[in-house]
């Protein structure tokens, strides 16, 4: 039984990657959600397997006991001209998340991106970062769909996130600076921020008025180090096995985990490996990460 101050569960790329396609290809929704039932965790994001008919899904989560909390929505804000497109898609995202019962949006900024900009082409090695005007264009995009969420009973939260305009220490700063803090606020992601080159516990403490989202994932040193020095681009480091969940890498979850406790943060937390489940099994390391979360949960603290 799980004994943790804040609401735990599970991202499903944990067994079929999202943006490397063959991670757990072969898998099942059922499978996913039946490993997270047996796991005792209560909420999941939305996964590329999963039903999509609202019925179907709300169906499928239920007879598991499991809250859909959120889902992805890619938005390229930085450029003006796609503003009114993707405010309208935004709009569409947060309706079904609304129906789901979900409580926040992760939402990613993909101007400037390798792989997920629309715009890029597949000889260029260079996330693009934004100028003055981009960011300009990015805050305003931003506080306009964190407005659309707001009116579904939703939070937008900004995903900083490994090879986009938007996962350095400082770049994650100046987002928080220039967007409506009642309107946008930060899913905070301890694998991501390492990633970048941020301490994850200092992003933890600077921002932490602003989190209303956690991800819980963490790095393969060795591996990071290695692409790095061979130049590998993001999708290249997720095929190398950088990230891994809580305890198997890097990132000292101990003061992390106290100051969430400390601060009395009760709202979801999703761990997240995204690594090939045929190298780690996603059943086995989610295990392993709730042992390891648990053993650092001050006593009392979970009572």
């Amino acid at each position: 039984m799980l004994n943790l101050p804040f609401r735990l569960g599970a991202h499903p790329i944990n067994w079929v990657g999202e943006d490397v396609k063959e991670h757990g290809a072969d898998t099942t929704y059922e499978q996913i959600m039946d490993d997270m039932q047996a796991l005792g965790l209560g909420g999941t994001e939305m996964g590329r397997k999963y039903p999509t008919d609202p019925a179907e899904l709300k169906r499928e989560l239920a007879k598991r006991g499991l809250q859909l909390v959120s889902w992805w929505k890619s938005v390229l804000f930085s450029d003006p001209s796609y503003r009114d497109a993707e405010l309208e898609a935004y709009r569409k995202h947060a309706e079904f998340l609304h129906e789901m019962g979900a409580s926040v949006i992760s939402t990613c900024e993909v101007g400037g991106s390798l792989h997920f900009d629309p715009r890029r082409t597949p000889h260029e090695k260079e996330v693009l970062r934004l100028d003055d005007a981009g960011w300009a264009s990015l805050a305003e995009g931003l506080n306009a769909a964190g407005a659309i969420a707001k009116q579904y009973g939703l939070k937008l939260t900004y995903h900083h996130h490994g090879g986009t305009a938007v996962e350095r220490p400082e770049e994650i700063d100046r987002l928080m600076e220039l967007t409506d803090p009642n309107l946008v606020y930060l899913l905070y992601d301890t694998g991501h921020a390492y990633y970048g080159g941020a301490d994850p516990l200092a992003v933890l403490r600077k921002h932490y008025g602003r989190i209303a989202y956690i991800h819980l994932k963490d790095v393969r040193l060795p591996v990071l180090e290695e692409a790095r020095r061979e130049g590998a681009d993001f999708i290249t480091c997720i095929r190398k096995g950088v990230f891994t969940v809580p305890g198997d890498g890097v990132i000292d979850f101990k003061p992390i985990v106290a100051e969430l406790v400390q601060r009395g943060y009760n709202g979801w937390a999703m761990l997240e490996g995204e690594q090939d489940p045929a190298e780690h099994p996603a059943y086995e390391y989610a295990a392993k990460a709730l042992d390891h979360l648990q053993s650092l949960i001050p006593a009392k603290a979970g009572e």
